[in-house]
């Protein structure tokens, strides 16, 4: 068999783009946000070294951006161990697990993206490895084949999902400890932008700090990446300053309001109220009409306009609301006075 080299935390980290292990806590104490979260799992891996145990496995569950990556990439240096990171969508059979299955080392972490994309047989093969440390492997066919029943060195998986939902109920229960990740309020976000700021010697005051944070839409990741184009713009057009207005003036040029919705979103409210006349209409028919695929509206779009409480779902379709014809510049409707003939 093709050796593999064990990879370490170091070299995970080296395949990330320089400026993006720059802004990317190192360690747990440096989040920002998710304290709940972020004190039960420093309980799990201190009692974990207290009695010299391997870690139980982790499941982490959100919207995209919001610091899983970061956690599974945080937790083996606070154990002080290894890490491996896989792509569930990359794992198409059992031979391709099982590489990093081997590399395994006492106490390591094995870290997968996307593990609601695994494939059932994948998935399966997972099952005796997350609770026994065994894999079967078979060699051969038909009659002359056998099976070799291999152990593995205890190791943790850490999982990581957009789509909880997708997870099967067996794959999910193997897991000790499950946790949600939410969106970051203004106040963690203008934080995190300051300390990104620094990082990038970037100026940075608070009401500038503050405006950032709220186009972030409650993600660290959005709000690094306004922050890096703030940087651009700051350079090219307002010499290395950096104030509100500047700020403004660079993600307006992007089409971000002060909501954070981009010129996406509001099309895709626009499209409601000026086509639809505000709703209720199927999803279907705003792809259509959009141009778009039903299932980017229904992920990419539509779980930030409903947190804003611009839209609503109901049994006939979507639906604007009163706040949403506001936004896009809409009054709301009158009922009509009095009766109708």
């Amino acid at each position: 068999m093709e050796s593999f080299r064990e990879p370490s935390i170091q070299a995970a980290a080296d395949d990330a783009p320089a400026e993006d292990r720059a802004l990317r806590p190192q360690r747990m104490d440096e989040m920002v946000g998710q304290r709940a979260v972020h004190e039960r799992l420093s309980i799990a891996i201190d009692a974990s070294r207290k009695r010299g145990e391997t870690l139980g496995h982790i499941l982490l569950d959100g919207p995209p951006g919001l610091g899983k990556t970061t956690f599974a990439t945080c937790i083996p240096r606070e154990l002080g161990t290894t890490l491996q990171i896989a792509s569930g969508a990359a794992l198409a059979a059992p031979k391709d697990l099982l590489p990093y299955l081997t590399n395994c080392s006492e106490g390591s972490v094995l870290f997968i993206d996307e593990i609601h994309r695994l494939p059932i047989a994948v998935e399966e093969f997972l099952y005796p490895a997350m609770e026994d440390f065994r894999i079967d492997i078979t060699l051969g066919d038909g009659v002359a084949a056998r099976t070799i029943n291999m152990p593995l060195r205890p190791f943790t998986l850490v999982g990581a999902t957009t789509r909880a939902g997708l997870i099967s109920a067996p794959l999910r229960d193997r897991f000790v400890i499950r946790e949600h990740l939410d969106y970051y309020s203004p106040a963690e976000l203008a934080e995190i932008v300051r300390r990104s700021a620094v990082k990038l010697s970037m100026p940075m005051d608070d009401a500038t700090a503050d405006e950032i944070a709220r186009r972030s839409r409650g993600t660290p990741r959005l709000a690094n990446n306004r922050l890096r184009w703030i940087r651009d713009f700051s350079t090219s057009r307002a010499g290395d300053q950096i104030s509100v207005e500047i700020a403004r003036s660079a993600l307006e040029m992007q089409g971000i309001d002060e909501l954070g919705l981009d010129g996406f979103d509001r099309k895709y409210l626009e499209t409601i109220q000026r086509v639809f006349a505000g709703g209720p209409v199927g999803i279907e028919a705003i792809a259509h009409t959009m141009s778009a695929a039903p299932d980017t509206l229904e992920d990419d779009v539509e779980p930030y306009l409903l947190r804003c409480e611009l839209v609503i779902r109901t049994p006939r379709g979507r639906k604007i609301t009163p706040k949403g014809e506001e936004h896009v510049g809409v009054m709301p409707k009158t009922p009509p006075q009095g009766r109708l003939f």
